[in-house]
């Protein structure tokens, strides 16, 4: 299923001298490799650094550390709504959302950044947050379709993924190369415990709004590892 059109960090930007654009993609580039590797507190400087250009070429092409974001992360959002799509086409529910659960939390692993990005929201960028919209979307009736089945407790809620997420990030940023399989055994403890029938009741999901006010203070503190110094 199709979940609408990729994204563009910035669509309606004017097109930039070939220099501009080689400094701004050496600074994409470098700062995908240091968000994998190091999840979203990596200061500015030290994608700088990666890049090899100085703090000021990298604050003029990106100004805030969300616009950095939202430019090295628009292809993993995409592959985010894309795996909402693979699953909505699974003729099983249960099989489709379990499968989107393990590919999504895949993609944390792999990539400590984005592991990151799914837990935090980002409300100046723009587009980002369009295609996260998509994907919650069709992860309502993911969840819909696999209780319908009846594979899927009755108490499980949209808040219970947003959890989920804060789990795996947790995880695989705390057993890191040492464990770099544990989140494996995290996610299919938590898929057992998903399926219906229930073993009990469970304690009530956080407000949408408490959870969203959790993810923009998450954001909040990783953009403040920006720093000011803006010299050459």
């Amino acid at each position: 299923m199709n979940l609408g059109a990729r994204s563009s960090d910035d669509p309606a930007a004017p097109p930039l001298r070939s220099d501009a654009e080689r400094n701004r993609a050496r600074i994409v580039a470098a700062a995908r490799m240091v968000f994998r590797r190091d999840g979203l507190n990596a200061s500015m400087s030290s994608v700088a650094r990666e890049a090899g250009v100085g703090i000021a070429t990298l604050f003029r092409r990106f100004p805030t550390k969300e616009e950095l974001v939202a430019a090295v992360f628009a292809d993993r959002m995409d592959a985010y709504v894309d795996a909402v799509g693979v699953a909505l086409d699974d003729p099983d529910p249960w099989r489709g959302l379990a499968g989107f659960i393990e590919t999504v939390c895949a993609m944390q692993a792999a990539d400590y950044g984005f592991a990151d990005v799914l837990t935090m929201t980002f409300p100046s960028a723009k587009a980002l947050e369009e295609r996260r919209d998509q994907a919650y979307g069709g992860v309502v009736q993911l969840i819909g379709r696999a209780k319908a089945a009846g594979r899927l407790r009755e108490d499980f809620s949209t808040e219970d993924l947003v959890l989920m997420h804060m789990v795996t990030a947790g995880v695989v940023n705390a057993t890191g190369d040492a464990a770099p399989d544990a989140w494996k055994r995290v996610v299919a403890l938590m898929l057992q415990s998903f399926e219906a029938p229930a073993r009990g009741p469970l304690p009530d999901p956080p407000e949408p709004r408490a959870l969203y006010k959790a993810m923009l203070r998450a954001s909040q503190a990783c953009s403040a590892s920006a720093e000011p110094e803006r010299k050459d």
